[in-house]
């Protein structure tokens, strides 16, 4: 897959370090995660209790298909695992959303679909959410 340039170029002081990507774990995406940034999650992660089913079940779940890759500094270029391409339902058209630390990699059809069934609760969610903040 070749990223935007415009993308490419806002990534290129994280570049040389690295990515991580993974299985999304609420949706059926893709996550691009800067080295730096995934070091951080996995340490979250594994603050965690380490005897419990429940840490062990998702911890499973969490890193499967997990694979650093690297995106080439001259073309952009991201090799994307077959089987991480197959979970994603990734195709043809691909859709790249920016989420804070971390880059969503979807199937255009499924990201729109996603998009219009949010968009009836998304006035609610906004309300649940920042409801307390002063």
């Amino acid at each position: 897959m070749l990223l935007p340039i415009s993308l490419k170029n806002q990534l290129v002081p994280v570049i040389k370090d690295g990515f991580v990507i993974k299985r999304s774990v609420f949706q059926q995406c893709l996550e691009l995660y800067p080295k730096a940034e995934f070091d951080v999650l996995m340490q979250k992660v594994m603050k965690k209790s380490k005897i419990n089913r429940k840490y062990d079940a998702f911890v499973r779940n969490f890193v499967a298909g997990m694979k650093e890759v690297s995106i080439d500094g001259d073309s952009g270029r991201l090799q994307i695992p077959k089987n991480l391409v197959e979970f994603a339902g990734i195709e043809k058209e691909v859709v790249l959303n920016a989420v804070f630390d971390k880059i969503e990699i979807w199937n255009k059809d499924l990201y729109e679909k996603v998009l219009a069934e949010g968009e009836k609760d998304y006035a609610d969610l906004a309300e649940e959410i920042f409801d307390d903040d002063e």
